[in-house]
């Protein structure tokens, strides 16, 4: 069997962030998400896809267990619009309308591109964090809101009838920023980001509690070692446009005929 065809599909879930106001990977608070795509079917193994992706991310270290996150008392919030294409792997020969191959769990990889901007509120007013230069950032060289990631995940599809089918996806990304929750390296001298940036990015770059030592400038605010990642894991369903083909089968009109022995 050979199967060729476009799908397009809606995914709905949650959307789940992982970094320096996350080190436990805590899934208690995941933000809604919604991805739309279309998947082409190159054959029954392997498919490509060009997905986009929506979820609302968010971190807050009072919800720690770790006594220094508490202390530090940052938090932040993320609208993150995504971008990725991928390459999938079907484990099993998956063919639309198929009575026996109509499921399979899948894996895939791909690169992302994405957008996004971290924020917070500070005394009922929002605001976009990397517009304050938080770890003493010059002007001009604040980290971008753009940036790239490799897309990697699994997933498992199946038939609801020959054009429908579901689908349901744990999308993981590895980022090429520690940016992501406005968090990564330690703690600029207030002074001079006073200076700056102004009080609200005093404020806003050191949240801890004035009884600790927590905030003191050239200490660690977060790791830099590691990157910060996000993840979606949704449900939904796809629609089919392509058709089943199958190579032609020839078949013998009659015996064939004997050959005769030539004599020497």
């Amino acid at each position: 069997f050979c199967q060729k065809g476009a799908e397009v599909g809606m995914n709905i879930g949650a959307a789940y962030y992982f970094g320096d106001i996350n080190t436990s990977f805590d899934l208690s608070k995941p933000g809604p998400a919604v991805n739309i795509y279309g998947r082409y079917n190159l054959d029954e193994r392997i498919s490509v896809k060009l997905g986009f992706y929506y979820g609302r991310i968010s971190g807050d270290d009072s919800r720690s267990d770790n006594a220094f996150r508490r202390a530090r008392n940052l938090d932040f919030f993320s609208d993150v619009w995504d971008g990725t294409l991928q390459l999938e792997f079907n484990f099993f020969p998956y063919i639309h309308g198929s009575r026996d191959r109509f499921f399979t769990p899948y894996i895939f990889a791909g690169l992302s591109a994405f957008q996004y901007n971290p924020k917070t509120k500070l005394d009922g007013e929002t605001f976009a964090l990397r517009d304050f230069g938080t770890e003493g950032q010059d002007l001009g060289e604040e980290y971008s809101l753009f940036n790239l990631g490799i897309a990697y995940g699994a997933g498992l599809k199946w038939d609801l009838s020959y054009y429908w089918s579901m689908n349901v996806e744990l999308s993981g990304r590895f980022l090429f920023t520690d940016y992501l929750d406005d968090v990564s390296e330690i703690y600029p001298d207030p002074n001079v980001l006073a200076i700056l940036r102004g009080p609200t990015a005093v404020a806003l770059s050191d949240r801890s509690d004035p009884d600790t030592s927590v905030g003191l400038a050239g200490q660690q605010r977060g790791n830099s070692k590691n990157n910060d990642s996000y993840n979606f894991a949704t449900v939904g369903v796809a629609y089919y446009f392509g058709r089943v083909k199958c190579p032609p089968i020839s078949r013998p009109s009659g015996k064939p005929k004997s050959k005769k022995r030539r004599g020497y």
